[in-house]
Order: structure tokens, then C-alpha cells, then sequence
């Protein structure tokens, strides 16, 4: 009984060494600089272009969407009176929001562009 409680012991305390070991770069950034350089173990620093995209600034499009849907609700302000000038206010704002966030992401998908970048990584 006792043998089989040391040989728990010892495989819960394998596997988790296991699972704490780590490769010796762990966390390193590898650039161009690193390109072709070799490792003991047999794997060395290989670098490639790679298109990347670049981030949207307002990747929501909450600007296009607050500022058409303030200009709706003006425009639709201005059209007939009492209940019906507030269904056109409403309805309104909520045309020009959906415009405002169309040509938001028209513009950001015409602006965005691809960057080539160079990415190392440790391989075989």
C-alpha cells in the first residue's frame, strides 16, 4: 500500500515537471538580426515576409454611427409635426446611424492597408 502511494506521489510530481518545463526561449523575440542562427537541439532562427494588416482606429465605428445618427435626428426633426415629427426624428436617427457606419467602414476598408513585415521565429 505504501509502494503505491509513493508511486502516485512520484508521477503527480513527473507530471508536473512536465508541465513547468519550458523551452529555453520561452518569452524571446527572435528579429532579422537572429536570422540562420542554430541551436543545440537542432533548431535554428527562420525569418520570412509576412503581410500584416494594419488596426482600424475604430474598429466599432461608433464616430460614423453617433455622428450620422445625430444628423438623421436633425434632418428627420425637420419633417412634419407633432407624433409624426417625433416617427421621423426616430426614424431618422436610426437611417443616419446605419449610413454614418456604412461609410465609416468604407472608409477604413479603403484606407487600411497591408504592411509587409519580416517575422522570426525558432524552428526546424
Amino acid at each position: 500500500m505504501i509502494r503505491l502511494h509513493h508511486l502516485a506521489i512520484a508521477s503527480a510530481l513527473s507530471i508536473a515537471a512536465a508541465g513547468c518545463a519550458s523551452s529555453p526561449d520561452r518569452g524571446y523575440a527572435y528579429g532579422p538580426e537572429d536570422e540562420g542562427r542554430s541551436f543545440a537541439d537542432g533548431t535554428r532562427v527562420i525569418c520570412e515576409n509576412v503581410a500584416v494588416s494594419r488596426d482600424q482606429a475604430d474598429p466599432n465605428r461608433i464616430v460614423g454611427t453617433a455622428a450620422g445618427a445625430v444628423i438623421g435626428g436633425v434632418v428627420g426633426s425637420q419633417v412634419g409635426s407633432g407624433s409624426g415629427r417625433t416617427a421621423a426624428t426616430v426614424g431618422g436617427a436610426v437611417a443616419g446611424g446605419a449610413i454614418g457606419r456604412s461609410v465609416q467602414g468604407n472608409r477604413q476598408d479603403a484606407d487600411r492597408g497591408q504592411v509587409i513585415e519580416r517575422q522570426c521565429w525558432r524552428g526546424r
